[in-house]
């Protein structure tokens, strides 16, 4: 190998270590971790008679460091509840899961983004800050349907 072809594969190299490094430090420094090995799981088709998939919605919650439990069941091109009312400044637990395929769980303008897998319990937390209203889409295509399948959130004064 010739003088030059080794500097120039000991430069790329040593780039590409360094890269890596600085995308290791700063995920780290940013607080990012491994996903939990400990998932929830529910079987899809007990979802409608399972704790708390069998009342869908927006629940006030008493001992925890939020303040309302939001439940979703989702299914073929369908958000279960399609319209939620939540007091301005909440912060809201969203639990949910999907009953036949993957959807996607997006709350629009918000960093609300979500797989919703078939099985899985999906979590996020939300303090809703900002009055209006937020259109919730799924952004995984999941059928002919997958177009018209959204829900509204409301954020309102209290």
């Amino acid at each position: 190998m010739h003088k030059y072809e080794k500097i120039w594969l000991s430069l790329g190299m040593a780039s590409l270590v360094l890269f890596l490094v600085i995308i290791f430090v700063s995920a780290i420094h940013n607080g990012h971790a491994p996903a939990a090995s400990g998932r929830e799981f529910i079987d899809p088709e007990m979802v409608d008679k399972k704790e708390p998939f069998n009342k869908p919605g927006l629940h006030k919650v008493e001992g925890k460091d939020w303040d309302y439990e939001l439940v979703f069941v989702v299914s073929a091109f369908n958000y279960n509840p399609g319209e939620v009312k939540i007091p301005k400044g909440s912060k809201v637990k969203i639990i949910a899961t999907s009953k036949d395929v993957n959807h996607g769980f997006e709350i629009a303008h918000t960093n609300v983004n979500m797989m919703i897998e078939p099985g899985h319990i999906s979590n996020f937390v939300k303090t809703f800050d900002k009055k209006g209203e937020y259109l919730l889409l799924c952004n995984e295509y999941c059928g002919t349907g997958h177009a018209d399948m959204k829900s509204i959130i409301k954020v309102v004064d209290k």
